[in-house]
């Protein structure tokens, strides 16, 4: 697919996200600190490395869709542009800049054919080479000024902001390519995670075992992300009965290889009506250390369709990263990079109370994979 078909030029000014948080992908300006900017940059540049690993990154979703590898190099582009761009305003007083035309660039360039790895390094070194720039700004020099050729004003804070929305919104925009090459990474390393993971006993706090009790004997629990199965092992013990799912083949299966009954489901987009009781709902939901891979715009959507599949008065397990933003890590039994996204307490209590689940507790734990990390253990009711 060429970068000359079918793309509608982007001719909207987006100054607005600078003041108000972007309905789309969620980024708010007004929380960005400016000894933060040089860390979410470096971040969002391992999110191109992993995806443009990827077999088809250059394939776009549909004919009016860059492809990840076309965003990449958008991405690219514009560290390189804004580089230059606080460079002007570091240097010059109140510097007009060249116009930049994103879309006739992606054309000229041929966006579509470029090497997908040769893109992924150069797209390395220009996110270093801007954050390196904003590290190093003086502190009497953040309300230096720049302007477009538009006449929009940016200091050189304001410039920052709305560069790193650039960045978070396009990871956004390719965020299904992003749950894909976690998905790879689970995928190709799994019989050692699945070794390791079982190979460990259970803490003193077991959180199966206390699930299994508020859920009763003989109820049917939807176990998202079953991973080795050592959890749905734990709540059969129990009494429990649960279907195993995980969106990552290869867990699916080595469960089936050990033989349990098991489905590979998206709880994004597949269908979580129960095989063995059509139309009838689930008394729980079990999704241990699973949806912390969710993007953070999606998770209320899945958990709206976990209420919608279970009976009212039903159990949720969850567990979640306790943190801020989101990042890519190798910790653990996984040798790939895996995206993880953090929440908080309170916005994680509003998004399960608008997708229909009551909180019964949310504690915090410290977890040992990796060591120190922080979590958040939440017990909630379907309403």
């Amino acid at each position: 697919m060429t970068s000359e078909t079918a793309i509608v030029p982007d001719d909207k000014d987006w100054t607005w996200v600078l003041s108000e948080p972007c309905p789309e992908c969620g980024f708010e300006a007004t929380t960005v600190t400016r000894d933060g900017i040089a860390t979410v940059v470096r971040e969002n540049a391992r999110t191109w490395q992993a995806v443009l690993t990827l077999g088809d990154a250059a394939v776009r979703p549909d004919p009016a869709t860059w492809s990840t590898l076309e965003y990449a190099c958008h991405v690219r582009d514009v560290n390189r542009i804004f580089d230059l761009r606080v460079g002007l305003m570091l240097d010059e007083d109140d510097p007009t800049f060249v116009n930049w035309d994103q879309d006739e660039t992606a054309i000229a360039e041929k966006y579509g054919e470029q090497d997908p790895a040769t893109v992924s390094a150069e797209l390395l070194a220009a996110a270093e080479s801007v954050a390196a720039r904003y590290e190093a700004v003086p502190g009497d020099a953040w309300e230096r000024r720049g302007f477009r050729s538009n006449g929009s004003e940016f200091t050189v804070d304001s410039i920052g902001r709305y560069h790193l929305h650039d960045l978070v919104h396009h990871a956004w925009d390719v965020r299904a390519a992003v749950a894909r090459a976690t998905v790879a990474a689970y995928d190709a390393h799994a019989a050692a995670y699945s070794d390791g993971v079982r190979a460990g006993d259970f803490p003193d706090d077991d959180l199966p075992g206390a699930f299994a009790e508020r859920v009763g004997a003989g109820a049917r629990v939807l176990e998202i992300g079953s991973g080795s199965g050592r959890d749905a092992e734990r709540l059969e013990a129990a009494g429990v009965d649960v279907r195993r799912t995980d969106i990552t083949p290869a867990f699916v299966e080595g469960l089936r290889e050990r033989g349990h009954a098991a489905d590979v489901l998206d709880p994004l987009s597949d269908d979580l009506d129960d095989p063995a009781r059509p139309g009838t709902p689930y008394d729980g939901v079990w999704a241990s250390a699973s949806l912390l891979h969710v993007a953070r715009t999606d998770l209320p959507v899945v958990l709206a369709r976990l209420a919608e599949a279970t009976r009212a008065g039903g159990a949720l397990g969850l567990w979640l990263k306790e943190g801020d933003g989101e990042g890519w890590s190798t910790h653990g039994f996984v040798g790939a990079p895996r995206h993880f996204v953090y929440w908080r307490e309170q916005p994680l209590r509003e998004a399960l109370d608008a997708a229909g689940w009551e909180v019964v507790e949310v504690q915090h734990k410290q977890g040992t994979r990796p060591a120190g990390q922080p979590w958040l253990d939440v017990s909630a009711v379907r309403r």
